[in-house]
């Protein structure tokens, strides 16, 4: 019986590789992103649908929600949207902090909340939400994109406890850098005493051993693939080479060591 995924952000990087595996496998894909129109990669896939959607507009996703499941009752929620808000706090405005909290944090929540009365109505459903190592290994001018990747990772834990009862699994997929158009649709925010930290970051994330440490999003999208369909209720999947070596550094030398060296790999 051919099963139904939902997917938020799925207009590049790991979104698209993740429709792409999904449909590839027989599934029904709703593919949403903000403009539909300009993505024509799925046209060939004859069960994909692609859906207009806003995570940060709460009239337009229940909507949306309940126009796909008149068409087919959603079985995996996956929620991918987000971007990164870069830079010095001084340099950030009250509307990109808000912004940030809004996409990457509430965007999740409120569409989990739509999906829920399908989900409890057939006593199964599976909710998979894109965290970050960046949620345990902190970087550098980036520091409120993490903590909303951190408050992701920490109510998805709570949230596994409130919906068990109801046969609705709740998992995280925790990459670490992927080669994506991540930074250039990242939001740069600036401030002159800060500038030589920034140059600093941007230079590593630019360097060649960066570049190399990179996953490709498709082998990130096989973990996703992986976590939808392993009948586990496993919670959390470092997602890519770069993820589950850091995480596994991470669990060897302890989060005070993992920082020192972070500083030192930043800054020298």
């Amino acid at each position: 019986m051919s099963q139904t995924i939902f997917i938020t952000g799925a207009s590049s990087g790991l979104g698209e590789a993740a429709v792409n595996i999904f449909a590839k496998n027989g599934w029904t894909v709703f593919a949403t992103m903000r403009n539909p129109e300009q993505h024509t990669s799925f046209s060939k896939l004859a069960n994909v649908h692609l859906l207009k959607l806003d995570v940060d507009d709460v009239g337009q996703i229940a909507k949306v929600v309940a126009e796909a499941e008149r068409i087919s009752p959603i079985d995996v929620l996956f929620n991918n949207a987000g971007y990164a808000l870069a830079g010095p706090l001084e340099g950030m405005s009250d509307e990109q902090l808000e912004q940030q909290i809004s996409t990457n944090f509430l965007g999740t929540l409120r569409l989990t909340r739509a999906c829920l009365p399908g989900f409890r109505s057939r006593n199964a459903g599976i909710i998979i939400n894109t965290t970050s190592l960046g949620a345990y290994i902190p970087n550098p001018m980036l520091a409120v994109y993490g903590a909303t990747k951190a408050a992701l990772e920490s109510w998805t834990e709570g949230m596994y406890f409130e919906l068990a009862s109801f046969g609705i699994v709740m998992k995280t997929i925790i990459p670490g850098l992927m080669n994506t158009n991540f930074s250039q649709s990242a939001q740069l925010a600036a401030h002159p005493a800060y500038q030589d930290q920034v140059e600093k970051v941007l230079a590593a994330f630019s360097s060649a051993e960066a570049t190399l440490s990179a996953d490709n999003p498709v082998d990130v999208a096989a973990i996703v693939f992986e976590a939808a369909t392993d009948n586990k209720k496993q919670l959390h999947y470092f997602a890519g080479k770069d993820a589950t070596t850091k995480s596994a550094w991470l669990e060897q030398e302890g989060k005070d060591a993992v920082i020192s060296a972070t500083e030192k790999l930043f800054f020298g």
